[in-house]
């Protein structure tokens, strides 16, 4: 059984994915990012870990086999296709503070994906000092040799997709970027699609069968 959702630009979104239920998240027009932070669900001071998860695969972008790590270094989610190659794990989360800083003071008023977070998380309970250092899957931020990093036009094209795995129950937040001041959206925030997947076989059941 699956369960598809399409989240509107610039809009929120968050569901809790059991322990082998997969979570696709489809690129609808392409170039479009989505911030994502993910938690233990039944503990949500376990949570994504950037520099757990950059130290263990000795890499700062994010790809098919790339396991998300908690603050514990445990896993929380496995990428088990991508049809990308490359995820931003540095970029951070646009606010109104670093648009002012980065775009000038007439942005102040714009939605950012730090509101999202806020909103949606409250559901949960959760509040500013659970936000950590999120995912920006689709999201191109090239780093140079020296250090030097960018927000440059994404790689990314209408329909692709990459699926992650749940290693243990989680919760999962999501903004759909509402960024207008840089390339990361194509200057033009689109839909994305989630879809939530059980395991196969998850849904048989034997109940009331004639016995062999």
């Amino acid at each position: 059984m699956s369960r598809k959702t399409v989240v509107p630009a610039r809009a929120a979104w968050s569901a809790t994915v059991h322990r082998g239920e997969t979570l696709t998240i489809t690129d609808l027009h392409g170039n479009q990012a989505v911030d994502f932070l993910v938690y233990d669900a039944d503990d949500t001071t376990i949570r994504y870990s950037a520099p757990d998860t950059v130290h263990a695969q000795g890499s700062l972008f994010l790809t098919t086999g790339s396991v998300l790590l908690s603050n514990e270094h445990t896993p929380l989610m496995t990428v088990l296709r991508d049809d990308v190659g490359r995820h931003d794990t540095i970029g951070g989360a646009c606010s109104k503070e670093s648009n002012t800083l980065r775009y000038g003071h007439h942005t102040w008023s714009q939605h950012a994906c730090v509101d999202n977070f806020l909103a949606e998380g409250a559901k949960y309970g959760l509040g500013k000092r659970d936000l950590v250092s999120n995912i920006n899957w689709y999201m191109n931020v090239p780093v140079d040799p020296d250090g030097t990093l960018g927000i440059v036009d994404g790689l990314s094209s209408p329909g692709l997709s990459l699926t992650l795995r749940a290693e243990r129950d989680v919760l999962v937040l999501v903004s759909n970027c509402p960024q207008i001041n840089n390339p990361c959206n194509g200057f033009d925030p689109t839909p994305v699609e989630m879809t939530i997947e059980e395991p196969p076989g998850a849904g048989d059941s034997t109940e009331g069968a004639d016995p062999a």
